[in-house]
């Protein structure tokens, strides 16, 4: 499993690049064992430029790489050539996806596999198995893995999933799981405050809850910035 601070590494291998011609790149490439975590995104998204502002910057051979995913790709390529156009465009699908999975149709695609627990179950035992989501901690591509969020702790975790650890993590972007958690109001679900762990030894606690120490930490910060401000307010 991918540590929080590795990028993954992606190789290619001469078999997957044979796809038949009667099958799109984009319905080719969704059907491969490893990207059964992506969804199909539609041609005429992937055509609006506007839909692909700023993915140039992050995808060498763009244009090629655009239009192999778009099935209009010449076969003037060497067998070296076609890998690495292959690589960035499978980069660039990554990089679309993210943004495709914001719409509205996007994320009822990721619902339906989301209802499968395609992502897995929370691992902490007070979510009681709750279906997670796929989520990066960075937009760039080449950071972070992609890790599983839970709506109902908020919290985020290394997949299970060993293909899904190696996917790139911008595949799905920092914003996707909280504004899906909105959308479908999964955060609604929570019918009390979760009981996190507390460390007990002969019934008393041993270490104070690690969030109620976060949660005091920033209330203090917001009251001495509070006095700061009444106080400055007093010397003008």
């Amino acid at each position: 499993m991918s540590d929080l601070g590795e990028s993954p590494e992606y190789s290619f291998s001469g078999n997957e690049l044979d796809y038949e011609e009667e099958v799109t790149w984009i319905e080719w490439f969704c059907s491969l064992k490893r990207s059964e975590f992506f969804i199909e995104v539609d041609d005429d998204y992937i055509m609006d430029d506007f839909n692909l502002t700023g993915l140039s910057e992050h995808v060498i051979y763009y244009d090629d790489a655009l239009d192999m995913i778009l099935d209009r790709i010449d076969d003037d390529f060497s067998e070296d050539e076609i890998g690495t156009v292959e690589a960035s465009a499978q980069l660039l699908y990554g990089l679309i996806h993210a943004r495709y999975i914001l719409t509205s149709k996007g994320m009822h695609l990721i619902f339906e596999k989301y209802q499968t627990q395609k992502y897995g179950t929370c691992p902490n035992v007070a979510c009681n198995n709750f279906p997670l989501l796929p989520i990066g901690l960075s937009d760039s591509p080449n950071v972070n893995s992609c890790k599983v969020y839970c709506p109902q702790c908020s919290e985020v975790y290394n997949p299970k999933s060993s293909r899904l650890s190696v996917i790139d993590g911008a595949f799905f972007g920092t914003s996707f799981a909280p504004l899906f958690t909105i959308q479908y109001g999964l955060g609604a679900t929570r019918n009390k405050e979760l009981e996190y762990y507390i460390p007990k030894i002969y019934g008393f606690a041993v270490f104070k809850n690690k969030r109620d120490i976060v949660l005091d930490s920033d209330h203090d910060m917001n009251s001495g910035d509070q006095i700061t401000t009444k106080m400055n307010k007093h010397n003008d």
